[in-house]
């Protein structure tokens, strides 16, 4: 396949859009016991089936037979870090596309050994914050929790990194989200600053990345797909909303109203 350009990438978004909703992709979702709920009702949104599969024993096999997984590191307790390995493991070896969220890495220990063992396993889509990117690719300590410090246009060399070093498309969160499979660089210009004062705003991104990587074998395609998806209803959702509290609610909305032709409209990509 070769390059898309960024009018390739707004109509195969729109397409995949309509291609979700036919098939209802299965996704497991490995997460953090704050964002778990708000995560379902995501996936249930955009269109996909959630199954929040997430203990030892049970998320292994569960990976082999999912359309995604999703593996956020939000809350790393011990049980749920056992099922994280060994769901992207069986996720590897049965072909699942699997996403990895390294939440809050760099500063704090436990996590970021953790992700540096899960990227060894070659998540298909990595995406996260701008700190948490660099602190992926040993480039720097990490944020303020899981606030970035840094902006993700300065997380560009890490991601390339991560991507060519573990065959990963790596999206980078921010004002403008930045996509990249270590060559190509894909700016999505969308979305809308109450999705960060929203809990698991950014964490269900995770999620509906996984979906969409489900429908094609163009990584970088879904990944651009999933994002633009993901903050037109941002978009629009702030249009209505008079804080916090109504955007969520309105954000679940809109997201279930999408639909490609408001796709084909409203996406800026670069």
């Amino acid at each position: 396949m070769g390059i898309r350009t960024s009018n390739d990438h707004v109509h195969f978004s729109a397409e995949l859009l309509d291609t979700l909703r036919r098939e209802t992709p299965l996704v497991q979702s490995i997460t953090n016991a704050v964002v778990t709920n708000f995560t379902a009702n995501v996936l249930l949104a955009i269109g996909a089936a959630p199954a929040m599969v997430d203990i030892p024993g049970e998320a292994g096999p569960f990976a082999r037979i999912a359309s995604g997984l999703l593996v956020n590191l939000g809350t790393p307790q011990a049980e749920p870090r056992e099922a994280m390995l060994e769901a992207a493991r069986a996720a590897v070896s049965a072909g699942t596309p699997w996403v990895l969220d390294p939440v809050a890495i760099g500063s704090l220990p436990v996590r970021t050994a953790l992700a540096y063992d899960l990227v060894e396993l070659r998540p298909m889509v990595v995406r996260g914050n701008a700190s948490e990117i660099i602190a992926l690719a040993r480039l720097g300590t990490g944020g303020r929790g899981v606030d970035a410090t840094d902006s993700a246009e300065s997380a560009l060399d890490a991601a390339r990194q991560i991507a060519r070093e573990h065959g990963s498309i790596v999206a980078v969160s921010g004002a403008t989200d930045v996509i990249t499979d270590g060559a190509t660089v894909v700016r999505a210009r969308n979305g809308h600053a109450l999705l960060t004062k929203v809990t698991g705003g950014g964490c269900a991104l995770g999620s509906v990345m996984a979906a969409f990587a489900s429908l094609d074998g163009d990584r970088l395609a879904t990944t651009v797909a999933a994002t633009v998806c993901y903050t037109i209803a941002a978009e629009q959702a702030a249009t209505v909303a008079s804080g916090p509290g109504s955007f969520a609610v309105a954000f679940l909305d809109r997201l279930a109203g999408l639909d490609p032709a408001t796709v084909l409209e409203r996406a800026v990509i670069e």
